[in-house]
Protein backbone atom coordinates (compact mmCIF):
# COMPACT_ATOMS: atom_id res chain seq x y z
CA UNK A 1 0.00 0.00 0.00
CA UNK A 2 1.39 3.54 -0.96
CA UNK A 3 2.33 5.87 2.13
CA UNK A 4 2.29 8.76 -0.18
CA UNK A 5 -1.06 11.21 -0.38
CA UNK A 6 -1.08 13.00 -4.00
CA UNK A 7 -3.36 16.22 -4.14
CA UNK A 8 -3.62 18.22 -7.85
CA UNK A 9 -3.68 21.57 -7.16
CA UNK A 10 -4.54 23.59 -10.10
CA UNK A 11 -6.03 22.22 -13.57
CA UNK A 12 -2.89 21.73 -15.65
CA UNK A 13 -0.07 21.47 -13.48
CA UNK A 14 1.10 21.20 -10.22
CA UNK A 15 0.65 18.59 -7.09
CA UNK A 16 1.26 18.56 -3.32
CA UNK A 17 3.00 14.84 -2.02
CA UNK A 18 2.19 14.07 1.60
CA UNK A 19 3.80 11.05 3.57
CA UNK A 20 7.10 11.39 2.64
CA UNK A 21 10.28 12.50 4.69
CA UNK A 22 12.75 13.19 2.01
CA UNK A 23 15.38 13.43 4.74
CA UNK A 24 15.16 9.68 4.71
CA UNK A 25 16.13 7.07 2.46
CA UNK A 26 12.90 6.44 0.07
CA UNK A 27 11.71 2.67 -0.44
CA UNK A 28 12.29 2.12 -4.50
CA UNK A 29 8.20 2.08 -4.87
CA UNK A 30 7.87 5.54 -3.26
CA UNK A 31 10.71 7.42 -5.30
CA UNK A 32 9.12 5.85 -8.84
CA UNK A 33 5.55 6.66 -7.40
CA UNK A 34 7.19 10.49 -6.85
CA UNK A 35 8.90 10.16 -10.49
CA UNK A 36 5.13 9.46 -11.98
CA UNK A 37 3.23 11.85 -9.92
CA UNK A 38 5.78 14.57 -11.23
CA UNK A 39 5.15 12.70 -14.92
CA UNK A 40 1.67 13.57 -14.68
CA UNK A 41 1.70 16.80 -12.95
CA UNK A 42 4.82 18.35 -14.08
CA UNK A 43 5.75 19.91 -10.74
CA UNK A 44 5.62 18.09 -7.47
CA UNK A 45 5.52 19.92 -3.76
CA UNK A 46 6.50 18.76 -0.63
CA UNK A 47 5.83 20.67 2.62
CA UNK A 48 7.42 21.07 5.27
CA UNK A 49 10.55 19.13 5.26
CA UNK A 50 13.81 19.15 7.46
CA UNK A 51 16.49 18.50 4.56
CA UNK A 52 20.24 19.83 4.35
CA UNK A 53 22.58 19.72 1.80
CA UNK A 54 23.07 16.58 1.86
CA UNK A 55 20.00 15.25 2.37
CA UNK A 56 18.65 17.54 -0.70
CA UNK A 57 21.61 15.84 -2.98
CA UNK A 58 21.03 12.38 -1.41
CA UNK A 59 17.10 12.77 -2.35
CA UNK A 60 17.81 14.22 -5.79
CA UNK A 61 20.14 11.34 -6.57
CA UNK A 62 17.42 8.84 -6.42
CA UNK A 63 16.31 10.55 -10.22
CA UNK A 64 19.96 10.84 -11.74
CA UNK A 65 22.80 12.28 -11.96
CA UNK A 66 23.31 16.01 -11.18
CA UNK A 67 24.80 18.88 -12.20
CA UNK A 68 27.54 21.46 -10.84
CA UNK A 69 25.57 24.19 -9.78
CA UNK A 70 25.08 26.48 -12.40
CA UNK A 71 27.29 27.26 -15.47
CA UNK A 72 27.70 30.93 -14.30
CA UNK A 73 28.14 30.51 -10.33
CA UNK A 74 32.06 30.11 -9.14
CA UNK A 75 31.35 29.73 -5.74
CA UNK A 76 28.99 27.41 -4.74
CA UNK A 77 28.66 26.16 -1.01
CA UNK A 78 32.04 24.42 -0.26
CA UNK A 79 32.24 20.88 -0.57
CA UNK A 80 28.14 21.38 -1.96
CA UNK A 81 29.40 21.60 -5.81
CA UNK A 82 26.05 20.64 -6.59
CA UNK A 83 24.45 23.34 -4.65
CA UNK A 84 22.82 26.59 -6.19
CA UNK A 85 21.95 29.03 -3.86
CA UNK A 86 18.81 31.29 -4.65
CA UNK A 87 19.32 34.62 -2.88
CA UNK A 88 19.35 37.67 -4.47
CA UNK A 89 21.26 39.36 -2.64
CA UNK A 90 24.04 37.27 -2.97
CA UNK A 91 23.73 37.74 -6.53
CA UNK A 92 23.12 41.12 -6.75
CA UNK A 93 26.63 41.60 -4.61
CA UNK A 94 28.18 39.09 -7.30
CA UNK A 95 26.98 40.04 -10.63
CA UNK A 96 25.76 43.83 -9.82
CA UNK A 97 21.83 45.10 -9.72
CA UNK A 98 21.31 43.66 -13.26
CA UNK A 99 21.08 40.23 -12.66
CA UNK A 100 17.64 40.72 -11.05
CA UNK A 101 16.69 42.12 -14.71
CA UNK A 102 16.67 39.03 -16.05
CA UNK A 103 14.00 37.47 -14.06
CA UNK A 104 12.10 36.33 -16.98
CA UNK A 105 9.39 33.05 -17.70
CA UNK A 106 12.55 30.81 -18.22
CA UNK A 107 13.26 27.03 -18.55
CA UNK A 108 16.65 26.18 -16.55
CA UNK A 109 19.90 26.43 -18.80
CA UNK A 110 18.29 26.23 -21.90
CA UNK A 111 21.34 27.61 -23.39
CA UNK A 112 23.07 24.25 -23.04
CA UNK A 113 22.73 21.68 -25.80
CA UNK A 114 21.83 19.03 -22.93
CA UNK A 115 19.34 21.60 -20.24
CA UNK A 116 18.90 19.71 -16.96
CA UNK A 117 16.20 17.45 -17.00
CA UNK A 118 14.63 18.68 -13.28
CA UNK A 119 15.32 20.57 -10.23
CA UNK A 120 14.83 20.47 -6.70
CA UNK A 121 14.60 23.68 -4.84
CA UNK A 122 14.33 24.17 -1.09
CA UNK A 123 13.36 27.17 0.96
CA UNK A 124 16.16 27.42 4.03
CA UNK A 125 14.53 31.71 4.72
CA UNK A 126 11.85 33.14 2.89
CA UNK A 127 9.83 36.37 4.17
CA UNK A 128 6.21 36.38 5.69
CA UNK A 129 4.66 37.56 2.39
CA UNK A 130 5.55 37.48 -1.34
CA UNK A 131 8.15 35.68 -3.22
CA UNK A 132 6.10 33.39 -4.47
CA UNK A 133 7.09 30.91 -7.65
CA UNK A 134 4.91 30.36 -10.31
CA UNK A 135 5.24 27.34 -13.15
CA UNK A 136 3.51 26.61 -16.43
CA UNK A 137 3.13 23.06 -18.47
CA UNK A 138 4.49 23.71 -21.62
CA UNK A 139 2.55 19.86 -22.95
CA UNK A 140 -0.96 21.51 -22.29
CA UNK A 141 -0.08 24.74 -24.02
CA UNK A 142 1.19 22.92 -26.93
CA UNK A 143 -2.05 21.33 -26.97
CA UNK A 144 -4.35 24.30 -26.47
CA UNK A 145 -2.77 25.08 -30.15
CA UNK A 146 -4.65 24.52 -33.34
CA UNK A 147 -4.06 21.21 -35.31
CA UNK A 148 -2.64 23.39 -38.30
CA UNK A 149 -0.09 25.53 -35.99
CA UNK A 150 1.19 22.34 -33.89
CA UNK A 151 1.85 20.82 -37.53
CA UNK A 152 3.78 24.15 -37.73
CA UNK A 153 6.02 24.20 -34.95
CA UNK A 154 6.99 21.07 -35.36
CA UNK A 155 9.07 21.48 -38.26
CA UNK A 156 10.79 24.09 -36.33
CA UNK A 157 13.91 25.05 -34.70
CA UNK A 158 15.45 28.07 -32.27
CA UNK A 159 18.29 29.50 -31.00
CA UNK A 160 18.69 29.79 -27.08
CA UNK A 161 21.14 31.71 -25.29
CA UNK A 162 21.58 34.12 -22.35
CA UNK A 163 19.75 37.25 -22.28
CA UNK A 164 17.36 35.69 -25.45
CA UNK A 165 16.18 38.15 -27.99
CA UNK A 166 17.70 41.12 -25.81
CA UNK A 167 20.91 40.03 -25.19
CA UNK A 168 23.52 40.16 -22.77
CA UNK A 169 24.58 44.23 -22.44
CA UNK A 170 26.58 46.24 -20.81
CA UNK A 171 30.19 46.10 -19.19
CA UNK A 172 29.61 44.65 -15.68
CA UNK A 173 30.52 41.00 -13.80
CA UNK A 174 27.18 39.43 -14.94
CA UNK A 175 27.95 40.26 -18.53
CA UNK A 176 31.32 39.28 -18.33
CA UNK A 177 30.38 36.16 -16.84
CA UNK A 178 28.46 35.34 -19.78
CA UNK A 179 30.78 35.97 -22.49
CA UNK A 180 33.97 33.64 -20.43
CA UNK A 181 31.08 30.73 -19.96
CA UNK A 182 29.56 30.88 -23.26
CA UNK A 183 26.23 28.92 -24.05
CA UNK A 184 24.52 28.73 -27.39
CA UNK A 185 22.57 25.89 -28.93
CA UNK A 186 19.87 25.26 -31.23
CA UNK A 187 16.80 23.18 -30.11
CA UNK A 188 13.50 22.17 -31.93
CA UNK A 189 10.69 24.26 -31.18
CA UNK A 190 8.41 20.89 -30.12
CA UNK A 191 10.23 18.85 -27.85
CA UNK A 192 9.47 15.01 -27.36
CA UNK A 193 9.49 14.12 -23.27
CA UNK A 194 12.05 11.02 -23.64
CA UNK A 195 10.25 8.73 -20.88
CA UNK A 196 6.24 9.93 -21.50
CA UNK A 197 6.99 10.58 -25.83
CA UNK A 198 4.53 13.99 -24.94
CA UNK A 199 5.25 16.83 -27.00
CA UNK A 200 5.95 19.51 -25.29
CA UNK A 201 7.00 23.60 -26.34
CA UNK A 202 10.61 24.00 -26.17
CA UNK A 203 11.23 28.09 -26.19
CA UNK A 204 10.63 30.41 -23.12
CA UNK A 205 11.23 34.44 -22.88
CA UNK A 206 13.84 33.97 -21.08
CA UNK A 207 16.79 32.19 -23.31
CA UNK A 208 15.18 31.90 -26.57
CA UNK A 209 16.73 34.37 -29.24
CA UNK A 210 15.37 33.68 -32.37
CA UNK A 211 13.54 31.42 -34.36
CA UNK A 212 16.40 29.77 -37.07
CA UNK A 213 16.01 29.73 -40.55
CA UNK A 214 13.20 32.52 -41.25
CA UNK A 215 13.34 36.15 -41.29
CA UNK A 216 13.71 38.29 -38.29
CA UNK A 217 10.07 39.67 -38.48
CA UNK A 218 8.67 35.84 -38.99
CA UNK A 219 10.86 35.29 -36.13
CA UNK A 220 9.70 37.66 -33.96
CA UNK A 221 5.76 37.23 -34.69
CA UNK A 222 6.41 33.16 -33.99
CA UNK A 223 8.11 33.79 -30.74
CA UNK A 224 5.05 36.13 -30.06
CA UNK A 225 2.27 33.84 -30.31
CA UNK A 226 4.06 30.89 -28.31
CA UNK A 227 5.81 33.24 -25.42
CA UNK A 228 1.97 34.34 -25.24
CA UNK A 229 0.34 30.99 -25.00
CA UNK A 230 3.18 29.38 -22.68
CA UNK A 231 2.28 31.84 -20.19
CA UNK A 232 -1.36 31.57 -20.23
CA UNK A 233 -2.66 32.39 -17.01
CA UNK A 234 -4.63 28.96 -17.09
CA UNK A 235 -1.52 26.58 -17.74
CA UNK A 236 0.34 27.69 -14.67
CA UNK A 237 0.74 27.39 -10.86
CA UNK A 238 1.66 29.28 -8.23
CA UNK A 239 3.55 28.34 -5.05
CA UNK A 240 3.52 30.37 -1.57
CA UNK A 241 6.96 29.34 -0.38
CA UNK A 242 7.57 28.47 3.69
CA UNK A 243 10.74 27.37 4.85
CA UNK A 244 11.30 23.68 4.99
CA UNK A 245 9.28 23.42 1.65
CA UNK A 246 10.23 21.80 -1.70
CA UNK A 247 9.20 22.05 -5.35
CA UNK A 248 10.54 19.56 -7.58
CA UNK A 249 10.05 20.53 -11.57
CA UNK A 250 10.54 18.09 -14.80
CA UNK A 251 12.51 21.24 -16.60
CA UNK A 252 11.49 19.41 -19.88
CA UNK A 253 7.98 20.15 -19.54
CA UNK A 254 7.69 23.23 -17.60
CA UNK A 255 9.23 26.97 -17.10
CA UNK A 256 8.83 28.98 -14.23
CA UNK A 257 9.28 32.73 -12.90
CA UNK A 258 10.61 34.04 -10.29
CA UNK A 259 9.24 36.57 -8.19
CA UNK A 260 9.36 40.13 -8.78
CA UNK A 261 7.19 41.44 -5.86
CA UNK A 262 10.30 42.00 -2.85
CA UNK A 263 12.48 44.04 -5.12
CA UNK A 264 11.90 47.43 -3.50
CA UNK A 265 11.78 45.61 -0.03
CA UNK A 266 14.51 44.58 2.25
CA UNK A 267 13.80 41.50 3.57
CA UNK A 268 15.85 37.61 3.22
CA UNK A 269 15.13 35.22 0.53
CA UNK A 270 17.13 31.96 0.33
CA UNK A 271 16.65 28.60 -0.94
CA UNK A 272 19.09 25.87 -2.53
CA UNK A 273 18.82 24.14 -5.88
CA UNK A 274 19.76 21.07 -6.82
CA UNK A 275 19.83 20.07 -11.05
CA UNK A 276 19.43 16.59 -12.64
CA UNK A 277 21.65 16.27 -15.42
CA UNK A 278 19.75 16.50 -18.67
CA UNK A 279 19.24 14.42 -22.08
CA UNK A 280 19.98 16.58 -25.81
CA UNK A 281 16.16 17.48 -26.74
CA UNK A 282 15.10 15.72 -29.42
CA UNK A 283 12.22 16.99 -32.05
CA UNK A 284 9.19 14.94 -33.62
CA UNK A 285 11.23 14.08 -36.65
CA UNK A 286 13.99 12.65 -34.72
CA UNK A 287 17.02 15.47 -35.35
CA UNK A 288 18.40 16.19 -31.65
CA UNK A 289 19.50 19.83 -30.55
CA UNK A 290 22.69 21.31 -31.78
CA UNK A 291 25.26 23.20 -29.59
CA UNK A 292 26.95 25.77 -31.27
CA UNK A 293 29.32 27.49 -28.13
CA UNK A 294 30.44 25.91 -25.16
CA UNK A 295 29.94 22.48 -23.92
CA UNK A 296 27.19 20.09 -22.52
CA UNK A 297 26.25 21.00 -18.80
CA UNK A 298 27.71 18.25 -16.39
CA UNK A 299 29.09 17.50 -13.00
CA UNK A 300 32.39 18.51 -13.46
CA UNK A 301 31.74 21.92 -15.16
CA UNK A 302 32.86 25.56 -13.48
CA UNK A 303 32.62 28.92 -14.25
CA UNK A 304 35.34 30.82 -15.41
CA UNK A 305 35.47 33.70 -12.99
CA UNK A 306 34.59 37.69 -14.62
CA UNK A 307 37.07 39.03 -13.17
Amino acid sequence: MSSLTIRPVAGHIGADIDGADLSQPLPDGTVEEIRQALHRHKVVFFRGQTLDHVSQIAFARRFGELTYAHPHDDAPPEDHPEIFTVDPDRLEKRFGKGFRDEYRWHTDVTPAVNPPAGSILRAEVVPDFGGDTQWTNLVAAYQGLSAPVRAFVDTLRAEHRYGGSHGVKGDNDFARSINKNLLVAVHPVVRVHPETGERALFVNPGFTSHIVDVSASESKHILDMLFAEVTRPEYTVRFRWEAGHVAFWDNRVTAHLAPRDLEHLVVERRLHRVTLLGDVPVGPDGRESELVAGRPFTADNRAVTAS
